[in-house]
């Protein structure tokens, strides 16, 4: 069965924007993941124990896997970037996040979709409602728009690369 998924991807340890980048192409070079939209880049403030500031976006995929399949191969993707789980909340390499699927709910002891504190959290509702505003929380009800407008978005800001050739940051 294929599914609409939509994850959350933050680094902010190592060369943040490279992994997440690269972790965009891995996931799309896997057989059954077809990537559908890809949000921006965003600068964020950590939660959680003091550490540096993430790189966080969000991306919608179409996968061919079960949603326990799909957390078993973002879980490998985040160890081959690196990852280790040394303290909640605490910083890393690659953190992939599985937010929705297709409307299900789901309350496994390894994984609960919807993702439970993401109506909480501006790093993953402002690139998620860039590239999926419509999309309905299947608990709530809302669209990702509205549950965006609901939080804090201080301090996230789009990641503002600079481009030596036009000599004015741009956002891309």
């Amino acid at each position: 069965m294929v599914h609409t998924v939509a994850i959350a991807l933050g680094s902010n340890l190592g060369d943040s924007l490279t992994i997440l980048t690269d972790a965009i192409a891995r996931l799309k070079q896997m057989p059954g993941v077809i990537l559908q939209r890809q949000s921006s880049w965003y600068h964020t403030p950590p939660v959680g124990p003091p550490q540096p500031s993430y790189i966080n976006g969000c991306a919608v995929l179409e996968v061919a896997w079960s949603p326990v399949e799909l957390l078993e191969r973002l879980l490998d993707l985040e160890a081959q970037f690196g990852r280790v789980r040394l303290e909640k909340h605490g910083p890393r390499t690659l953190d992939l996040d599985i937010l929705l699927v297709d409307d299900l709910i789901l309350d496994l002891p390894q994984l609960q979709v919807p993702h439970p504190r993401m109506r909480e959290r501006a790093f993953v509702l402002v690139p998620l409602a860039e590239i999926a505003p419509d999309w309905t929380h299947p608990v709530t009800g809302r669209a990702i728009a509205h549950l965006r407008e609901a939080v804090d978005c201080t301090g996230v800001t789009p990641l503002t690369l600079y481009d030596p050739g036009l000599r004015t940051p741009r956002t891309d």
